[in-house]
């Protein structure tokens, strides 16, 4: 059981106790001795991160962990065209991604989601951070509606205009109670804050930029990249301060050909294997880097 259904135990049962015994007409006999109950329930150890989800691969926390977000999901289907939904379709290639990286070995790797649940923007960055990540990717799919040729996959990465309006707005919101980079925001003013979020978000640009460089260099020949397939945009699942982030489009789902692709086992594969490629290569640079 989660975290997060203990704790509404804790504060439901009593409710429901009373509520059930309410409703029956019968009363709690106070003891002889004593003039009250103390009702003990088992609760997660404390320090425990609330429903995050599993590392796979290596237990060793010195190794590299990347964060792999499949986009929409639950109530939110994203696109759709041919019979496929994005929501559907870009789990699957996480799910695909994230084996391959376990059976190469050497680096972690988490979902942030590994079934059909809808988590806000906000929260898949979140994971990232709180799990400690070397690397987000967020795997999304597009539909160019009934222009049905558009085709090609492309890779994002968060645009400079948005990255100082991100730096703001994170440090306004945070700068009581959080780190960025290990530098504590707490006690300082919103101006200060601001600089040392811009600070961390200039060298993950240029990590995330980085890494997409890698995708596109590796998925050459392999994969189908639209013609102009580097961009930046002002993307809220991109905007961790102190996370390497990108957002891979895998594709048009309204081109047929292109959704049969990358439903299919090969495409899984062929996606799977470039992309677990980039990573490990990105990986290796940061170390040598270091």
């Amino acid at each position: 059981m989660s975290l997060r259904a203990q704790l509404w135990m804790v504060f439901l049962a009593p409710i429901a106790l009373l509520a059930g015994l309410y409703a029956f007409g019968r009363t709690l006999d106070v003891p002889t001795l004593g003039r009250g109950y103390v009702i003990h329930l088992e609760l997660p150890p404390a320090g425990e991160p609330a429903d995050l989800p599993k590392v796979y691969g290596p237990q060793d926390r010195s190794r590299p962990l990347v964060v792999i977000d499949a986009g929409h999901g639950g109530h939110d289907p994203g696109a759709s065209g041919q019979g496929y939904r994005e929501k559907d379709l870009v789990l699957e290639l996480a799910t695909a991604l994230r084996d391959r990286i376990v059976a190469d070995g050497g680096v972690r790797v988490a979902l942030t989601r590994d079934d059909d649940r809808f988590l806000v923007l906000g929260e898949r960055f979140a994971i990232a951070r709180a799990l400690g990540a070397d690397l987000f990717l967020s795997i999304h799919a597009d539909s160019a509606g009934e222009i049905g040729e558009v085709s090609g996959a492309s890779i994002y990465t968060l645009s400079n205009e948005a990255s100082s309006e991100a730096a703001a707005r994170f440090a306004a919101r945070e700068n009581s109670a959080d780190m960025v980079n290990g530098v504590a925001l707490a006690g300082e003013n919103d101006t200060v804050s601001t600089i040392l979020v811009e600070l961390a978000q200039r060298r993950t640009q240029g990590d995330s930029a980085e890494f997409a460089r890698l995708v596109a260099r590796e998925g050459e020949g392999v994969l189908a990249f639209h013609p102009q397939p580097r961009r930046s945009a002002a993307l809220a699942v991109l905007r961790a301060p102190d996370v390497p982030s990108v957002l891979y489009e895998a594709g048009f789902i309204s081109n047929r050909n292109e959704a049969e692709r990358l439903a299919s086992p090969e495409g899984r594969q062929r996606f799977a294997e470039v992309m677990a490629r980039a990573i490990r290569i990105y990986f290796a640079r940061q170390s040598n880097a270091t």
